[in-house]
């Protein structure tokens, strides 16, 4: 489900078409949400609905610690690698910890425990794979955009409007600086920059 929902953007729009094109229209609407969704992550750094990602790594870090991108990182799944022998190994969860706390969040060794000493195979040796996306808000039934913060689907709605308006620049994915302005100001304060 996407952070804005057909009826929000049509409202938005001011759209409540009756007639035969009604069909068309939607589908339109439609396309331009998950494209204003992926736009609006993309500046930001992170993930608004439930996904799965993995991270992959040619190495294990120099720190204690791999910083997870993409928040906010609701779990992660399995931390796996690979030797030499392109035979693909479990780290077991017990050596580390999850920080889901903090933005972005991390896995971290466990008290005295190292990354493997394996000799990993020369790219893509690590993969990380975690959920991230900010949580459905419970209710019955749960609400999978309940905690989207407002800012974020009010970008996402500029976005759907130009594009509504100025259709070639949808297929494109092209903003006016104006549009662009406005919308960076909306996501600006929560973007997450990874060094």
């Amino acid at each position: 489900m996407e952070p804005v929902s057909l009826t929000e953007a049509k409202a938005h729009l001011r759209t409540d078409g009756t007639d035969e094109d009604t069909f068309d229209e939607d589908t339109f609407i439609e396309g331009l949400i998950p494209v204003a969704r992926e736009y609006c992550e993309d500046f930001q750094q992170r993930a608004y609905i439930t996904q799965t990602w993995e991270l992959w790594l040619d190495k294990w870090p120099d720190k204690d610690y791999i910083i997870i991108p993409r928040p906010p990182l609701q779990v992660v799944t399995s931390v796996k690698y690979y030797g030499t022998d392109n035979i693909e190994y479990t780290f077991a969860a017990t050596e580390y910890f999850v920080d889901d706390k903090n933005e972005p969040g991390r896995v971290v060794l466990a008290y005295a425990k190292s990354w493997p000493l394996t000799t990993l195979r020369p790219v893509n040796g690590v993969a990380v794979q975690f959920t991230a996306g900010y949580p459905a808000k419970e209710g019955n039934p749960p609400d999978p955009a309940g905690n989207i913060p407002k800012k974020i689907k009010q970008a996402m709605l500029l976005l759907i409007g130009y594009w509504y308006e100025n259709r070639e620049a949808a297929v494109i994915g092209a903003v006016s600086r104006e549009i662009e302005f406005a919308v960076h100001a909306l996501l600006w304060q929560d973007r997450v920059l990874m060094f």
